[in-house]
């Protein structure tokens, strides 16, 4: 189809961003958008669906696609996780293997594709979190070559924080200069292929963590049952709020209580952080509600894990099917 209202001379490129949990690539998203729109959280394993997030630079659109940490797991909730790593870097341009300075580089590399799988095409390792790494002793070029025998169609390699935004701008412009002519899948302002819908369902779980801040996240999920757009209209002078209302589930009885909290403290902190998230995603009030439900074993109830955007990969084991 030809593209009559966009720029003959736009470049574009799609690149996955992998690596393990808590290797940075959330944070390494927020700081290329330039505000926070994926959640993130010192705990591992924060990103559980595969996305796209759009930028553009004068006239190349950048699309990054966040993935889940990959990691080894025996649990039909991370079997499916790692699923969204796989799919996610399918159709990509470029890969970037993010690997944390801090941690065991070459070990980092051989556990990440031992469960991702998969033969990586092109390339870039990008190691982060510099700026709590001594560079002093890492020689970058020497597990550069390491990693090529582990990753054959490694290119290249950058050294970045994204927290404090170093190399970050040289990692920028090299992109742009690899983006090849094409047209702009997110025209108009767009920023991501997932609706707001999906990020309200994002920013109550990562509430959860920062609240919770236990092993208690990690079995939870967030399920949006209402979702009504909200409106103005200035010469019938009528308006409408956004209102949401969202259930989060827990696998038992006693995780219900430690959500909601002494005299409901809990929940109603992370339906106020969460709202004013929301309120600056939609650029308006939102009235917020949220409910605890025991739903037990969902991270393996077939219907639950399809309904938060995680579909069956061919490692799935036999799962529950009653919601």
């Amino acid at each position: 189809m030809l593209i009559t209202d966009q720029n003959p001379f736009n470049k574009s490129i799609m690149i996955a961003l992998l690596g393990k949990p808590n290797a940075g690539k959330s944070t390494l998203i927020n700081y290329l958008l330039g505000f926070d729109l994926t959640i993130v959280s010192p705990m591992p394993q924060t990103t559980r669906n595969q996305f796209h997030c759009a930028f553009t630079v004068d006239t190349t659109e950048v699309v990054l696609v966040d993935t889940p940490g990959v990691h080894s797991s025996s649990k039909e909730l991370n079997i499916r996780m790692n699923g969204q790593a796989q799919y996610g870097s399918e159709g990509a341009d470029l890969n970037f293997l993010l690997i944390d300075v801090n941690k065991d580089i070459i070990e980092e590399a051989k556990s990440f594709m031992k469960e991702f799988e998969k033969d990586l095409r092109r390339t870039w390792i990008i190691f982060t979190k510099i700026d709590r790494a001594d560079l002093s002793t890492i020689d970058f070029d020497e597990k550069f070559e390491a990693l090529k025998e582990i990753i054959p169609n490694a290119e290249k390699y950058y050294t970045i924080s994204a927290k404090e935004g170093t190399n970050v701008h040289t990692l920028t412009g090299d992109i742009c200069d690899t983006a090849t002519e094409g047209p702009h899948l997110y025209p108009n302002g767009t920023v991501s292929n997932k609706n707001e819908r999906f990020f309200a369902t994002e920013y109550i779980r990562e509430q959860t963590f920062r609240i919770l801040k236990d092993e208690l996240p990690y079995e939870i999920a967030v399920v949006i049952e209402d979702f009504q757009d909200g409106f103005k209209d200035a010469e019938k002078e009528i308006s409408r709020d956004t209102k949401i209302s969202a259930s989060i589930l827990v696998n038992r009885p006693s995780q219900r209580a430690i959500v909601v909290g002494s005299k409901g403290k809990n929940i109603k902190e992370i339906g106020t952080c969460a709202r004013k998230k929301i309120e600056a995603m939609v650029g308006d009030r939102v009235h917020l509600n949220l409910h605890v439900k025991v739903s037990p074993k969902w991270f393996k109830n077939n219907f639950v894990l399809d309904e938060i955007g995680l579909p069956r990969t061919h490692k799935s084991n036999r799962v529950w099917r009653k919601k």
